[in-house]
């Protein structure tokens, strides 16, 4: 099969796609090669696609720059890019899309890719940059509208964050994503009415991923209005939804917290810690909780957690000094 020109690229596609057999779709393409005598740039590229699906990141590194050299096409830069990033050389990738843009200048998918590779250091203003480049070439770029529409929601401009994603609603998108963040949108600008329809909007649209996160983000706002019996039934709702939600679980301890049902609250912030080691507002919440109990030795660890998991928190610093002084002075 792998000599016959007619029916090796399909074959290919059928076990790569279809079958997803990556194993038998390396040894058609690694035939294929030897068949056209190593000068068929396709079916390098279609070897690289198996190394790098095997984990096989070097290997499939030499195939894509032997396919570059024979034909540079912009999947070619793409691909080699993605194993760049796997192999941890997020540098090596900005100087491969600089390269293609060179040679493919206007290509939105380069220019996304640098985007994305800024974003992925945390370079948030040179992702933004190349974000809004990509509007000289496309103006409908969904990806680049919804991120632009973030970095605005973030930079606490919901009001101009608010025009991208109306606009994303404009272009057709309906989903429970983009109404949950006009939703917010809404609320951090003021529009209460607004921000309730959006959320009704959300809710009808969710389904079983998306759900949990809908309500979530309903009960964060029923916190903000000072409704904390919706905020309850909410984040009770998002957990539901979706029980390995560990912010629902350290909000909903906050709120037991409030009602003064102390052993209620620690069981939920240990289930949110449970589920995600990384969660620094439950390492804290759950300091602050010891402290005011008088277990000092587990509010410093949790603290010194906290901490670790989010170095530049103040509140969790100031706790940590706090607890010193306590030690210094027993």
């Amino acid at each position: 099969y792998a000599e016959r020109h007619g029916l090796n690229r399909v074959l290919f596609d059928y076990l790569f796609y279809h079958e997803n057999d990556i194993r038998n779709a390396l040894d058609l393409a690694a035939l294929a090669t030897q068949a056209s005598q190593y000068e068929d740039w396709w079916w390098k590229q279609q070897l690289g696609k198996c190394y790098y699906r095997l984990s096989l990141f070097r290997d499939a590194e030499k195939q894509f720059h032997s396919a570059l050299r024979q034909q540079s096409t912009v999947d070619n830069y793409l691909y080699l890019a993605k194993v760049y990033i796997r192999l941890d050389q997020p540098l090596a990738a900005l100087d491969l899309f600089a390269k293609g843009m060179e040679e493919f200048p206007g290509e939105v998918s380069l220019i996304i890719g640098c985007a994305r590779v800024h974003e992925g250091l945390g370079d948030t203003d040179q992702s933004v940059k190349w974000y809004k480049s990509v509007f000289q070439f496309d103006a409908s770029c969904v990806e680049a509208i919804a991120c632009i529409g973030t970095h605005n929601f973030y930079s606490d401009m919901p009001e101009i964050a608010l025009r991208s994603f109306r606009r994303l609603l404009q272009m057709g998108i309906s989903n429970s994503e983009l109404y949950t963040n006009i939703a917010l949108c809404c609320f951090y600008s003021q529009q209460y009415d607004m921000a309730l329809t959006c959320f009704e909007r959300a809710v009808t649209l969710s389904d079983k991923e998306s759900a949990a996160d809908v309500w979530y983000n309903i009960g964060h706002v029923a916190v903000g209005i000072g409704d904390s019996n919706l905020a309850y039934q909410a984040f009770q709702l998002a957990l539901i939804s979706d029980n390995n939600h560990a912010e629902a679980y350290n909000n909903l301890a906050v709120l037991e917290m409030r009602k003064g049902k102390v052993e209620q609250a620690r069981a939920y912030f240990l289930a949110a810690i449970s589920i995600n080691q990384e969660l620094y507002e439950a390492h804290y919440n759950l300091s602050i909780l010891s402290e005011s109990q008088g277990d000092l030795n587990t509010s410093y660890k949790e603290v010194r957690k906290s901490i670790e998991a989010f170095p530049s928190h103040v509140d969790s610093k100031n706790l940590l000094s706090q607890l010193k002084q306590y030690f210094t002075l027993l």
